[in-house]
């Protein structure tokens, strides 16, 4: 079976241990261990000391009951029986379309998002039909062109909410469109919500869960908790077909989760509303330093991210974004993704809730690069 190659993938993993200057990097600055004990309010030598006598099992096979639980309390009305463990977002979105799709199918995948969503149904030989997301629309879905595309064959949406790469987020009226053209073709809707969780007044992020019972939420604790170091993710859906599907599936490339790994993710969320805090700081400071380097460099552009961590940055001249984001890496050390790991040209996207010194300083070299200083 073939597949195309994952191109920010690749150019992450060529690129990023040499970086000096990673705005590659979509994770809200990683905590330590340390750092997260310190945060929930534990002593980190005393606590690591009493892990000393944890089994190394298997463990729970489908995650432990307080993980489970603690993952459902990120929504309403979700039970910790709606939630499948699994190995980080990327292996949540390989089990729904892996375990739904076949090649009689088609689907509906908005563009740009996380090569995933097109990238494995293509290999799968079913009809991939693109829903763009354009500036001009502040990178939110065109519903007559999503009516359009949409038929009775169609058997999957996909919509990443809010957006990598552009940072925009689908409000919660139109959440409700997209699931009323879904249901005229009796579609599942799958929404990739990895950055969801920090909203700027700290409110309540409507879910896909939240409108559709077909819907499907795919969730990570690596962006908004900080943790990509655990390795987790989970799929959420109230539909039974949709967990039986995915649940046999599991049995063939996950089986269980690393027992540290639950215990950890288990211990954020009992206390995420202090990691969210800590991490609302940072995106929210970053966010304005971006938005105040773009108004002050006349050479790029951009629709201001509303959510999550990434945004799209258009840059004037001819110049291809891969050739550009090269040079940027071998001569400034500052490691962006190209538009082209996007089908896109003309923009890069940059990460911007690391450490606020070391984004600001990369701006600066990224205007150096531009000729703006």
């Amino acid at each position: 079976m073939y597949i195309r190659p994952f191109k920010v993938e690749k150019w992450m993993n060529e690129h990023e241990d040499n970086a000096i200057y990673n705005m590659g990097e979509t994770c809200i600055s990683s905590l330590t261990v340390g750092e997260l004990l310190e945060l929930v309010g534990e002593d980190p030598d005393s606590y690591l000391a009493g892990l000393k006598d944890t089994r190394l099992s298997y463990g729970h096979i489908f995650g432990s009951p307080r993980l489970l639980e603690g993952i459902a309390s990120l929504y309403r009305g979700v039970s910790a029986g709606d939630v499948i463990l699994t190995h980080g977002a990327i292996g949540a979105n390989y089990q729904v379309i892996c375990s739904l799709l076949e090649s009689r199918d088609n689907m509906v995948s908005v563009m740009p998002t996380y090569q995933q969503h097109y990238s494995i149904p293509e290999s799968l030989g079913v009809e991939v039909r693109p829903l763009r997301l354009l500036p001009e629309n502040n990178f939110l879905p065109d519903l007559d062109e999503l009516a359009r595309i949409t038929d009775k064959k169609t058997k999957l949406i996909t919509i990443n909410n809010p957006n990598n790469p552009s940072g925009s987020w689908i409000p919660p009226d139109m959440l409700k469109d997209i699931v009323a053209i879904a249901k005229k073709a009796d579609a599942y809707v799958l929404s990739d919500e990895v950055y969801r969780g920090i909203w700027e007044d700290g409110s309540y992020m409507e879910s896909i869960l939240d409108f559709y019972e077909k819907g499907i939420s795919v969730g990570s604790f690596s962006k908004v908790f900080s943790l990509a170091g655990l390795r987790l993710g989970w799929i959420a859906s109230k539909d039974a077909v949709v967990r039986e599907a995915c649940l046999d599936r599991r049995d063939y490339d996950t089986i269980s989760c690393g027992v540290l790994n639950d215990h950890f993710a288990a211990l954020a969320l009992k206390h995420k509303e202090k990691i969210f805090a800590r991490n609302h700081v940072i995106v929210a400071n970053n966010r304005v330093a971006l938005d105040e380097w773009v108004r002050r460099t006349p050479q790029v552009h951009y629709v201001k991210p509303v959510a999550g961590t990434t945004a799209l940055i258009y840059y004037e001249g001819d110049i291809p974004s891969e050739q550009l984001a090269m040079r940027l890496m071998q001569e400034k050390g500052v490691l962006v993704v190209p538009g082209a790991c996007f089908e896109l040209e003309g923009c890069m996207r940059i990460g911007y809730a690391y450490d606020s010194e070391k984004l600001c300083k990369g701006l600066d070299l990224i205007s150096e690069m531009l000729g703006t200083r």
